[in-house]
């Protein structure tokens, strides 16, 4: 791969990672493994945009996403040779993704300075750039809401939910997404229910904050809170709207999951639009 932070070449479009054939993938990082530089290449274009599409899903920010798609790739490619099954190439690059975008999340979570409040986060901080990244997907309002409830997610949560929407989309397997957790196949289920309940609850608690006209009990509930998605606030809302017959009424309007995943799964990076 050449470039480096600032000068990545971004691949091609997601589905070039699908076009090639197991045994082809497999033979690519073989080759790359044994030093070939094309092979090296192809490999970061082919494998850059799966990457772009777990991170972008995880965090949402384009200049985010930018460096830490980076620092995955940059991380990954020098390891390549420990790899010891190049089958396993996939879910080895998504595990190096996933524990770059936790460890982002945890530094972002506790540095406060950083921290955007919640009416701040509804708009795109670069709307140009958001605009290049959504524009295949078209997102509804209740696909904008799904985006604005992951906020709400703790890290973790957040890491996972971006491999969950490529799992639902198809682009990995349950078996891929396990070993990028390193986890057996029936824990990842556990933990990926866990992550729905999680996100249903924050798609709720979205649901009612931007109820108009808001519940006048909820918003004396957020006396207090300063505008920003945390697990303590979670826990608070979610408490108020489980009892809430309005805020009960502004959750049950809310799409199912199901049919959202797809197109928020394929968010192409920036070049691929």
């Amino acid at each position: 791969m050449r470039g480096t932070r600032g000068g990545l070449a971004r691949g091609n479009a997601y589905g070039h990672v699908m076009r090639a054939g197991r045994a082809d993938e497999t033979s690519l990082v073989v080759a790359a493994q044994a030093g070939d530089p094309r092979a090296l290449d192809d490999l970061a274009a082919t494998y850059l945009p799966l990457v772009y599409a777990i991170v972008r899903r995880a965090l949402g920010e384009l200049a985010d996403v930018d460096d830490v798609v980076q620092d995955t790739m940059l991380r990954a490619l020098p390891e390549l040779r420990t790899l010891r099954a190049p089958e396993c190439f996939r879910p080895w690059l998504a595990t190096i993704a996933t524990r770059q975008i936790s460890t982002h999340l945890h530094r972002r979570q506790a540095d406060a300075e950083r921290t955007a409040p919640l009416d701040e986060m509804t708009d795109p901080p670069d709307a140009d750039a958001e605009n290049l990244a959504l524009i295949h997907v078209e997102l509804s309002g209740h696909r904008r809401r799904t985006v604005r409830a992951s906020r709400w997610l703790d890290p973790d949560a957040r890491a996972l939910l971006s491999l969950w929407w490529l799992e639902t989309a198809g682009r990995l397997t349950r078996v891929e997404l396990a070993a990028a957790l390193g986890t057996s196949v029936a824990h990842a289920g556990v933990r990926v229910q866990r992550m729905r309940n999680q996100l249903e609850l924050s798609r709720a608690i979205v649901a009612a904050l931007e109820a108009s006209p808001r519940c006048p009990l909820l918003t004396a509930a957020l006396g207090g809170w300063d505008g920003v998605p945390s697990a303590l606030w979670r826990k608070r809302i979610t408490r108020h709207t489980r009892s809430c017959a309005d805020c009960g009424r502004a959750a049950d309007e809310l799409v199912p999951l199901e049919r959202l995943s797809v197109a928020l799964a394929l968010l192409p990076s920036p070049d691929a639009a």
